[in-house]
């Protein structure tokens, strides 16, 4: 079952500095019947305009994965941790048993990321911080990269303390690729830019697609694309 979320009918807010986009439940867009899929709690679509941010605030018992589509996002926490990721890149925290960060966009342009928050498999423990490029030129075949993980044979992705992986790559237009989940699993593709056909359902840039009980998964690009999914418990 193919479940689609068409991108002007999420929740969100306009703050002037943020453009915030919501495929589940967060902050204030509230909706009890869309309160995540499975492991996967958040999903936001952000603009960050220059020079602007998320000043210090706290974090527990989420993994928090940030993937850059354009521009940069620049991280500091409480721990000591500073650096700046790119479009291309991918950081993750472990928030554990607690941090504060603050994110700022430090460009001349505006920044674009997807926010994604996974519950973790167990509360507490020490929180990490770490970042890693995964230039788009690597995913130019159609193969599904893991940027991020929770299962110890992933060994290049981030690893995450979660029972859950987010993968991504890029498509030509007519090009293809296919995923073999557990049929027990919660998937959720969303497509950066351009669009495809999941299995016969057309989704759109930014769009979201909520994905279970399907055997398998063939992603065709309708146009030169760009997508994450994440496969979660």
């Amino acid at each position: 079952m193919i479940q689609l979320k068409p991108f002007a009918t999420l929740g969100g807010a306009d703050h002037g500095w943020l453009k915030a986009k919501h495929h589940f439940s967060f902050a204030s867009y509230h909706d009890p019947a869309n309160m995540g899929h499975g492991a996967l709690r958040v999903w936001n679509d952000d603009e960050i305009a220059p020079n602007t941010g998320f000043p210090a605030h706290p974090h527990a018992n989420m993994e928090i994965i940030t993937y850059v589509r354009e521009g940069a996002i620049t991280h500091q926490d409480s721990l000591g941790n500073k650096g700046r990721t790119e479009a291309g890149d991918v950081q993750v925290m472990s928030a554990g048993s607690g941090i504060r960060h603050s994110e700022y966009n430090l460009e001349p342009a505006e920044t674009r990321i997807f926010q994604i928050w996974i519950e973790p498999n167990t509360h507490g423990g020490q929180p990490t911080w770490g970042a890693k490029p995964f230039p788009k030129a690597n995913r130019a075949n159609g193969k599904l990269v893991i940027i991020a993980s929770g299962f110890p044979g992933d060994a290049d992705a981030l690893p995450i303390r979660a029972d859950a992986r987010v993968l991504a790559t890029t498509l030509k237009a007519g090009e293809s690729t296919e995923y073999a989940p557990d049929k027990a699993r919660h998937l959720y593709l969303v497509p950066a830019a351009g669009s495809v056909e999941v299995n016969g359902v057309r989704v759109n840039a930014r769009d979201g697609a909520a994905i279970i009980d399907e055997t398998s998964l063939k992603i065709t690009a309708l146009e030169d694309s760009e997508l994450v999914l994440v496969d979660a418990a």
